[in-house]
């Protein structure tokens, strides 16, 4: 599918991108779900394509002497019908898995399939999301909770954005099914991540009713600035009788200094 990519249409050709990653994502959820994946990025060169997993933890991804990543590649190569060498798999660590949507759904997955009480594994996950220095954070878990009546149940801290263009740009969210023995349990968790400036631990754009007040700048008196005009031009008229004085002087010199002799008034001639 994708080795064919260059005769395609456009439209054809970003509908195939959209399946390629939804079916490598998918892929990639279910393979890593225990060692923190956290999302995948393509990258795609004129040579070859790069696929970054991002996971809390790497060295599980890499696997013994890069193994797992070598048979992920195999794998994806097959399915996708990639020329050998043409798709690469890399490993990425999450800088802060606090601040990562996907990660704290797994590991609220994961408490859940071990048969902890959902509130105290929920609870466990927003105290440690607030305490990565994240806005706010909601969770929401829904399904046969206790009991054979299905119900929501949500759990948040901080500030949370859900309208407009910020929520796109500072809402980080997750979904995640869970398979208990009740039934299906649905988790979702949504981050508001911080400002950054360096754009590392969030993102670079301010929220758009953060103000910002700057200290005013000093102006200077009018009697300031009335003495520096003064200094000046004085500075300027002691230059200018000081450049005078040098030249009077050197004309002084000039006409002070005996007229040279000829050689021929010398001779006698």
């Amino acid at each position: 599918m994708m080795a064919n990519r260059s005769k395609m249409s456009t439209k054809r050709k970003f509908v195939a991108d959209g399946v390629f990653f939804a079916e490598l994502n998918e892929l990639l959820t279910r393979e890593l779900a225990e060692d923190g994946y956290a999302g995948v990025e393509v990258r795609t060169t004129p040579h070859r394509t790069e696929i970054i997993i991002r996971a809390t933890q790497t060295q599980n991804v890499l696997g013994e002497k890069g193994q797992r990543i070598r048979e992920l590649t195999s794998v994806v190569q097959k399915r996708f019908d990639f020329a050998d060498g043409a798709v690469e798999l890399y490993a990425e660590r999450v800088q802060n898995k606090g601040l990562c949507a996907q990660a704290q759904a797994e590991s609220l997955k994961f408490k859940l399939l071990a048969g902890l009480a959902v509130r105290r594994a929920c609870y466990g996950v927003v105290r440690f999301v607030m305490e990565a220095s994240a806005k706010g954070c909601e969770v929401i878990v829904s399904g046969k909770l206790r009991g054979q009546r299905a119900k929501a149940m949500k759990f948040g801290d901080g500030y949370m954005i859900k309208t407009g263009h910020a929520s796109q740009v500072y809402t980080d969210m997750a979904v995640r099914h869970v398979a208990l023995r009740q039934g299906m349990i649905g988790i979702r968790v949504s981050i508001m991540l911080p400002h950054d400036p360096k754009g590392i631990m969030g993102p670079k754009i301010p929220l758009d009713d953060v103000v910002t007040i700057l200290e005013p700048k000093e102006e200077p008196s009018p009697e300031s600035i009335l003495q520096a005009q003064q200094a000046a031009e004085a500075a300027a008229a002691a230059a200018q009788a000081a450049a005078l004085q040098a030249q009077l002087l050197a004309q002084q010199q000039a006409e002070a200094a005996p007229a040279p002799v000829e050689p021929s008034m010398t001779a006698g001639f």
